[in-house]
């Protein structure tokens, strides 16, 4: 090709980027929609508000917050992933996202549709069981059950807390355990209050009062450490099984065809806006982790947790 020629194809390029990178050199010029996943009042809304309420003041915009529940959160997910890339729709979601990934057949999007502005809070799963069940500690637990299998119950079919907790009875631990799903944390609860499961699994947060009530023991969370709002309840490494993590995230997603420059921008305000004390606390009160990786490792940790989460989903056959 003549100098000529690639003077004039290197022009177009340049003039076909312009109108991008005016839109993001001029980013936010109106409200960011927020789509949260799950319903008003969970854990995904709480601290996706708590986020966008950060990033509002930040940005010097408004931050509007839509709750769209349904599908495990592959409703909300579908929206975002077909939204205009222009950094005006975020998603707030859980690790449900990356679970979906291969536990959700025909779901409208994949992994790749979204892109990750950040992840910014991480809850452990725990296990419990009633005050009177003879077990004292998750080894004996499973010690007991291969003389006298076990039930536990979960929030549902195909969520992070079943596919979890199935992976490590079964692959990890070879416990004898049964799963009996209940149409959400609530009633799982009640459940395993009203010691009608031997033993019931679920995000931190749900649990946390019932176990600093100490209505039921906590006797695991899928952690590397001990978590300051149930500092009795030991992990599953202090159990024997050290290599086992697992857990949810809190996270925001934008479209993948989302300029550089706007997913940098994002990327970098979240990131400075989470070091403050006032989130932190507040997501620490809720049994959460506040986690604030650094935006070039953003894409990693999103790739690697879909990979991790596919490789639990398939050994436990679950595909809905």
């Amino acid at each position: 090709m003549s100098r000529m020629r690639i003077a004039s194809a290197l022009a177009v390029v340049a003039v076909m980027a312009l109108p991008e990178l005016a839109a993001s050199q001029g980013y936010p010029s109106k409200p960011v929609n927020v789509i949260v996943a799950f319903p008003a009042g969970g854990v995904a809304d709480t601290i996706g508000r708590l986020v966008a309420n950060s990033l509002e003041q930040r940005l010097k915009t408004s931050m509007v917050v839509e709750n769209r529940g349904g599908a495990g959160g592959n409703l909300a997910g579908r929206a975002v992933a077909a939204a205009a890339p222009d950094g005006y729709t975020l998603l707030a979601t859980t690790s449900a996202l990356a679970v979906n990934e291969t536990a959700t057949k025909n779901r409208g999007f994949t992994a790749s549709d979204l892109r990750p502005i950040a992840f910014v809070a991480f809850s452990p799963d725990a296990i419990a069981i009633h005050p009177d069940n003879p077990a004292r500690s998750l080894k004996e637990l499973i010690a007991n059950s291969q003389k006298k299998p076990f039930t536990y119950a979960s929030a549902g079919v195909g969520t992070g807390p079943h596919i979890g907790a199935e992976y490590f009875f079964k692959e990890v631990a070879r416990a004898k355990a049964t799963h009996v799903p209940f149409a959400g944390g609530a009633p799982a609860v009640s459940a395993a209050l009203g010691n009608h499961v031997e033993a019931i699994v679920l995000t931190l947060p749900t649990l946390t009062p019932h176990l600093v009530s100490g209505k039921l023991r906590g006797i695991g969370l899928t952690n590397d450490k001990r978590n300051t709002a149930v500092p009795d309840v030991p992990t599953y490494g202090e159990a024997g099984y050290p290599d086992y993590v697992s857990g949810s995230w809190i996270g925001l997603f934008v479209p993948a065809k989302t300029p550089d420059e706007i997913v940098g921008k994002l990327r970098t305000e979240i990131h400075e806006a989470m070091k403050d004390k006032a989130p932190q606390d507040r997501m620490i009160k809720l049994g959460f982790d506040p986690i604030n990786l650094p935006p070039d490792t953003l894409d990693t940790y999103y790739k690697d947790d879909v990979a991790a989460w596919s490789k639990r989903v398939k050994a436990v056959g679950f595909v809905n």
